[in-house]
């Protein structure tokens, strides 16, 4: 049978996995909204520019460009998401790890009060 001290010191680690899963979602999040920012910027530069393609494809190059931006816009979205499942994870991690030190501490301070008592117990059987 496990100790509750062990659940938690599992348990903070589980924490901190999915803490850090959320920092990597939001993380690509962020990359894939710059990437399709970048993206509209570019079609958009083509569609000014003269002797482009753009002039004979106008609708294409539009429809392009509402799509990069729609999809930055999504992906922001989900990186705000993220950003707030952070905070929660966050919130738990620091939680159970609370609790895990204070158990810890209790168990140490356990330990040292059952080793003084065994040293007096000692010292009165030499007595």
């Amino acid at each position: 049978m496990t100790s509750r001290k062990d659940r938690l010191k599992k348990l903070v680690k589980v924490q901190e996995q999915l803490k850090a899963l959320h920092e990597t979602r939001h993380a690509g999040f962020l990359s894939a909204a710059v990437a399709a920012e970048s993206e509209a910027r570019e079609l958009v530069g083509h569609f000014d520019a003269g002797g482009s393609m753009a002039g004979l494809f106008p609708e294409l190059y539009h429809r392009r460009i509402a799509n990069a931006l729609a999809r930055q816009k999504q992906n922001l979205e989900s990186a705000r998401q993220e950003a707030a499942l952070i905070a929660t994870a966050t919130a738990r991690t620091n939680m159970v790890e609370r609790a895990y030190k204070d158990v810890r501490r209790r168990d140490e301070r356990e330990r040292s009060d059952r080793e003084r008592l065994d040293l007096i117990a000692q010292k009165r059987g030499h007595e």
